[in-house]
Formats: C-alpha cells, sequence, structure tokens
C-alpha cells in the first residue's frame, strides 16, 4: 500500500476524511497542503479557518456538531467586542481567539505563515505536516449580484444568499507555494485531492500556477474524491459557486476542474451513472461511499482511496 501521500485540502469534508487517512498509515507520512484564500483579518488577528479546521479535527478538538471551533468552546470575548459595538458574525471562541493571538504574535515576529503553523501543530500534538498554500495574504473575491466580497463575508456574514456571478483569484495566481509545498507533491507516492468545495477551497490552490504545473509533471497517480453527491454538496455553499460560474452542480463537473492533473476520480455510488462521462474526460473513475457519516466510513474510504493509488 501507498507509504507516503500529499493531500490538497479545504475545511471540513478535507477534515473529515483525513481523520480516516490517519488511522491508514503513520502521521509523519502524511503531507497536508492547506487552503489559506479564505484566511480573513478581524480584530486585528490573522485568521486561518482551514488550516484551523484541519489542525483541530485531527487534535480531536474540533467541535463536529458545528464543523468548525473548538468543542465546549465559550464566547465570552465575542460578547464584549459586541458591546464595544464590533461587528460579532464570525464566531470566534474564547480557545480559538488563543489560536489567533498567537499566530498573529508570530507573524509580527518575523515567522513565516508555514513556520507559524507547524508551531501549532506541534503544540497540538500533530505529527502530520500541514503547510499553508502559501505564506502570502491571497484574497480571492466573490462577485455577487450584492457587490464584491471576502468569501468568508458571503457565507458567514450573509449566509451564502447572495447571487454569484463569478469568483476571482487576482493575487493568488502571482503567489508562489510556501516552502515544502512543491517538494511535498514531487515526494509523494501518491496525491489525493480531498472533498472540498472545488471553487473555493481547492481552487485557490491550484490557482498557484507553480502548483497546478507540478500536478501535472508528477509521475505518481492523483486521486480526487468529489464533493458533489446526487447533484448537492454535503455542507458548504459549492453548489451556489458552481451555478454561478455556469457548471452543473455533479460530480463530473468537478472532475472536469480537475482533469488536466487527474488520474483517478472517486465519487459516490448513487452517481455510478456518470461513470462513462467522467472517463471520456481521459480518467479513470471509480465508486464508493464518500458520505462519511462515521468514523469507520471514513476509515473504510480512506483505505478505498489508497487501494486505488497502487
Amino acid at each position: 500500500m501507498i507509504k507516503k501521500v500529499t493531500c490538497l485540502a479545504g475545511g471540513v469534508g478535507a477534515a473529515k476524511f483525513l481523520q480516516g487517512l490517519v488511522k491508514m498509515m503513520p502521521q509523519e507520512n502524511i503531507t497536508v497542503i492547506v487552503n489559506t484564500g479564505d484566511d480573513i483579518e478581524l480584530y486585528g488577528l490573522h485568521i486561518s479557518p482551514d488550516p484551523d479546521i484541519v489542525m483541530y479535527t485531527l487534535a480531536g478538538v474540533v467541535d463536529e456538531e458545528k464543523g468548525w471551533g473548538i468543542r465546549g468552546d465559550t464566547f465570552n470575548s465575542l460578547d464584549m467586542f459586541q458591546r464595544y459595538g464590533l461587528e460579532t458574525w464570525f464566531k470566534l471562541g474564547d480557545k480559538d481567539l488563543a489560536t489567533h493571538i498567537y499566530r498573529t504574535k508570530l507573524l509580527k515576529n518575523g515567522f513565516s505563515l508555514e513556520e507559524v503553523t507547524q508551531k501549532l501543530c506541534e503544540a497540538l500534538g500533530l505529527k502530520v505536516k500541514i503547510l499553508p498554500m502559501t505564506n502570502e495574504k491571497t484574497s480571492p473575491k466573490i462577485i455577487t449580484d450584492a457587490g464584491e466580497m471576502h468569501f468568508e463575508e458571503y457565507l458567514v456574514k450573509r449566509g451564502a444568499r447572495d447571487k454569484v456571478l463569478n469568483v476571482v483569484f487576482g493575487d493568488v495566481e502571482s503567489a508562489h507555494p510556501a516552502e515544502g509545498v512543491i517538494e511535498s507533491i514531487r515526494d509523494a507516492e501518491g496525491v489525493i485531492v480531498c472533498p472540498s468545495n472545488p471553487i473555493v477551497s481547492i481552487g485557490p490552490i491550484l490557482a498557484i500556477k507553480e502548483i497546478r504545473e507540478t500536478l501535472k509533471e508528477t509521475p505518481v497517480k492523483v486521486a480526487a474524491i468529489s464533493p458533489i453527491v446526487k447533484g448537492a454538496t454535503i455542507k458548504g455553499p459549492a453548489d451556489k459557486l458552481m451555478r454561478g460560474l455556469g457548471l452543473e452542480v455533479s460530480a463530473y463537473s468537478v472532475a472536469f476542474l480537475y482533469r488536466d492533473f487527474l488520474d483517478v476520480f472517486i465519487f459516490d455510488e448513487v452517481d455510478r451513472a456518470e461513470k462513462d462521462k467522467i472517463e471520456r474526460l481521459g480518467v479513470k473513475a471509480v465508486t464508493a461511499n464518500t458520505v462519511m457519516q462515521s468514523l469507520q466510513d471514513k476509515v473504510e474510504l480512506a483505505r478505498f482511496v489508497l487501494e486505488t493509488l497502487e
């Protein structure tokens, strides 16, 4: 079985898959390149939603019911922010705030985002190597009928209710991969694109030209797991974003977006009718249970993906 993998990841869906993957192989043999296109500054703090969800989940402290934040957290600081007249639409718990305060302090002291992420992982007892896609500040924009906005503003503040007209990556396209990102793809025995939003979670990672080119050039197999099941998302607004970009909400559309570097596409059994259409893209298409309702489901999917990469 594959012994060393590199994964491309967004937030919740990726974190669930990685929970299964760490049961199948040693953590130190896994590298995760995580989207930082969602990073945002609030209250003077640098917040990295996707890396934090992955870290918290693998450390066993995530609030699984919410899908974000730390289990059992309190929100006393947020109450005071509100009392001071500040906006509190982004729900930061008190323990969660400690992560952002520490990250911001280290960044101000000259550490790169990659170095900061490693320090946070070490403190949380993780041996998985989690890499931000870039050390540079990037800000993909969601263009809607209500104007241009940050993804977190679109999703959290406005509840994803605005009609999406476009997604603009802008400065992401000129960003450079963080240290270790390209090497992790080249050194892997297999690459896995986790079941994350293809537009705003995996999309920003792939918008960094050197990353996409490296995926196209790597001699090892690249597999992707569809986050779309039966024409809908398990969690998040991927369906609204895809429609806004003129894409059909389907497993096929996800495979289409990755077709230039993809070898194997794994999608849910309920969508097996799409198999022939996907394979016409020049991609091997296989079905599995991708919903991951239990830890056993996550482990079984991870096992299946590793076997597929053989």
